[in-house]
């Protein structure tokens, strides 16, 4: 969550966990559940799943910026996740602080 710069009810938005969950997990209460980790390595990719279960191997992962991953071609298409005729129409970026940019084509 440091590298990251989020608290931890925002991280607990951003991987789409109730919030006392993640109390829970930071105090020692409960052990994170596999769903947990995959949705956190899901929505952080840099986040080595051998670290976070283990403590072991790289953090972040050095093969991986911590940055979002591009998700457009120079074609304006989305890459392998949608079928390729998809054409973007808008990009909107929310910031921490509740503002937000709106990109349209």
């Amino acid at each position: 969550m440091e590298i990251h710069h989020l608290s931890a009810s925002l991280f607990a938005d951003k991987v789409g966990v109730q919030r006392s969950s993640i109390s829970h997990i930071l105090s020692g209460r409960n052990k994170p559940s596999l769903d947990f980790v995959l949705k956190v390595t899901s929505v952080f990719p840099d986040i080595d799943i051998y670290w976070l279960l283990n403590g072991k191997g790289q953090f972040p992962d050095k093969n991986l910026s911590p940055s979002t991953p591009s998700l457009i071609n120079n074609e304006n298409k989305f890459l392998e996740t949608n079928a390729p005729s998809k054409k973007i129409k808008r990009i909107v970026v929310f910031y921490l602080d509740g503002t937000f940019d709106e990109y349209l084509k």
